[in-house]
């Protein structure tokens, strides 16, 4: 029976623990889920290395926004790159694109090269690509290990064809790993599309332990932004999202 890695996309120690005790197989550590995820710090980084069993990816994305980078930008990454292996992460997570929507084949190249003896997964800058199925070529002629993809939607669900597509394409040279809004209920359709790995949040908001709360402050600078909510991973979604595939 063909295996499906799981992959937690996991914000805290805390998360990464939670993934270890449920059988998670890897995290993909990040900061800053407003931004959709950027670099993590190196303590964090080093706390989650030394959770024995539990494959470490860390994202490489010096900030949020689109992913055109200038010289000083994609020279932080690869530092970023050489201090995520130092603090004992097993891949990097990255995607670098051109101004006209391509993969940027030759910064691809550099970072593929500078985490050597790590596993490399080009994100979903993939879905932000003006011709989908020529970026995931790149990326395969590029030497990168997975694609996290959605294919080209905001939800894997809604891009499902295309990223059955992608799995198509990739014809085993490459690793296709859906992502977004990835839950158990859409756990089995997209592990039907051949790909070899699912990666999700299983996020929930939880009322921090804040008693005092100054109502004229908004830290995050949006009433939108509730700083007094905290969050956590939502374990039963993810034994559901397990069981689903597993069974």
């Amino acid at each position: 029976m063909r295996k499906i890695t799981c992959e937690l996309c996991a914000y805290s120690v805390e998360a990464c623990r939670v993934a270890k005790r449920l059988g998670v197989d890897r995290v993909e550590l990040c900061a800053s889920p407003a931004e959709g995820g950027v670099t993590p710090s190196l303590a964090t980084i080093e706390r989650v290395a030394q959770i024995e069993g539990l494959a470490l990816s860390v994202m490489i994305r010096p900030r949020g926004g689109d992913f055109l980078y200038d010289d000083d930008e994609f020279e932080t990454m690869l530092l970023d790159i050489a201090r995520a292996r130092e603090a004992g992460a097993t891949g990097v997570v990255f995607g670098v694109l051109t101004a006209d929507g391509r993969v940027d084949m030759e910064r691809t190249r550099r970072l593929v090269e500078a985490s050597e003896g790590m596993e490399t997964t080009f994100h979903r800058a993939v879905d932000m690509a003006e011709d989908y199925e020529q970026a995931v070529r790149d990326i395969i002629e590029a030497g990168c290990t997975r694609i996290l993809t959605s294919g080209g939607r905001d939800k894997a669900m809604e891009g499902i064809e295309q990223i059955a597509r992608a799995v198509a394409v990739a014809a085993g040279r490459i690793e296709i790993m859906a992502g977004s809004g990835v839950v158990a209920a859409n756990a089995l359709p997209l592990a039907s599309t051949g790909v070899d790995a699912l990666h999700f949040s299983a996020k929930k908001m939880v009322e921090g332990a804040m008693r005092y709360r100054n109502p004229h402050i908004s830290m995050g600078g949006s009433a939108a932004v509730d700083e007094y909510a905290l969050r956590k991973v939502d374990e039963e979604e993810v034994r559901d999202i397990l069981k689903a595939i597993k069974h």
